[in-house]
């Protein structure tokens, strides 16, 4: 979600990036992964920050009309306010992959969710060169339901076809997710998950702390899709933090996916991107939080820091 005046998320690009390690996308049954508490960020040795990040108004609406001196960054409580680059919309081609959990722990929603996400693919405002693929997960299968362009060639027969029940591989899952985006990353092209799960785990070979940093290390932006019941649960809690952690946002299924589709289209596509130069003083993490300016009901929400190294360092 936004955060008024502040920020607990950052999106944030550092190029030139070091080499991104693809692991293989092999499948075995393991004890689950559990979920850890920790800060994600990307690791470089250069002193540009790329930040990408969401402007919204007092109710979350986009606030595309955004100036330079609307707000400032707090880089290691260094305000900064000149910035190399500013755009209002620089990252405007999406490579999505919508990833559906098909186990056990999601059949009570699983008729509703395949009759919906039919709805939200075929009627969501995608852009004209967006990519659009569609994952399953259950037991200890990752299955491709179309790749690329499942804007024109995704049925609701080929989800009702789908095997159904079984464990959950929810971080193993993301982990392939996350590896075929980076496989084919373009510096103009923005990857994405929307992951539409109860974010219960019960098989995993990867532990969400691996499948989170994964999903930071290539630049991956989540919009996690809530199946479950409402009421708090682990399996939310997992959903919000992973969401929050790559600068995206969490929704329940009640509040209607169509809506929830074209309010993430809409939210991806009114991104602001700005260059600024790191700070020289500071340890190796950095935190960063937007803050307004001059309107004060100005919200920002983007990732939450970056890690600096030394020159030497490898």
């Amino acid at each position: 979600m936004f955060m008024r005046r502040g920020l607990s998320g950052v999106f944030l690009l550092l190029f030139p990036v070091a080499p991104m390690c693809v692991s293989n996308l092999s499948w075995s049954q393991s004890s689950a992964g559990s979920e850890e508490s920790t800060d994600f960020a990307y690791h470089s040795t250069v002193s540009e920050v790329r930040l990408v990040f969401f402007a919204g108004d007092e109710h979350n609406r986009p606030v595309n009309q955004l100036r330079e001196d609307d707000f400032a960054v707090v880089d290691e409580e260094r305000v900064i306010r000149e910035f190399r680059s500013f755009t209002q919309s620089g990252l405007t081609k999406l490579d999505v992959v919508v990833l559906i959990d098909c186990s056990a722990s999601v059949l009570p929603q699983f008729g509703r969710e395949i009759g919906e996400v039919v709805q939200l693919i075929s009627q969501s405002p995608w852009g004209a060169e967006d990519k659009l693929s569609v994952l399953s997960f259950r037991g200890t299968e990752v299955r491709s339901i179309c790749s690329g362009d499942c804007r024109s060639s995704f049925t609701s027969d080929q989800v009702a076809a789908l095997p159904s029940g079984g464990a959950t591989p929810l971080y193993d899952a993301v982990e392939v997710a996350t590896n075929a985006l980076a496989e084919r990353k373009q510096a103009e092209v923005w990857p994405v998950i929307i992951l539409i799960s109860d974010g219960d785990d019960t098989i995993s070979k990867a532990s969400f702390r691996e499948a989170a940093e994964k999903v930071m290390d290539n630049g991956v932006q989540v919009y996690a899709i809530d199946l479950g019941s409402g009421t708090p649960s682990h399996g939310t809690a997992v959903l919000q933090r992973i969401a929050e952690d790559s600068g995206g946002r969490r929704f329940r299924i009640g509040e209607g996916a169509a809506g929830i589709f074209d309010e993430i289209v809409s939210d991806l596509h009114s991104a602001h991107v700005l260059t600024y130069l790191a700070p020289e003083w500071g340890g190796d993490f950095h935190s960063i939080r937007i803050l307004p300016t001059h309107n004060l009901n100005l919200q920002f929400r983007c990732r939450r820091g970056y890690y600096r190294r030394s020159s030497s360092a490898p």
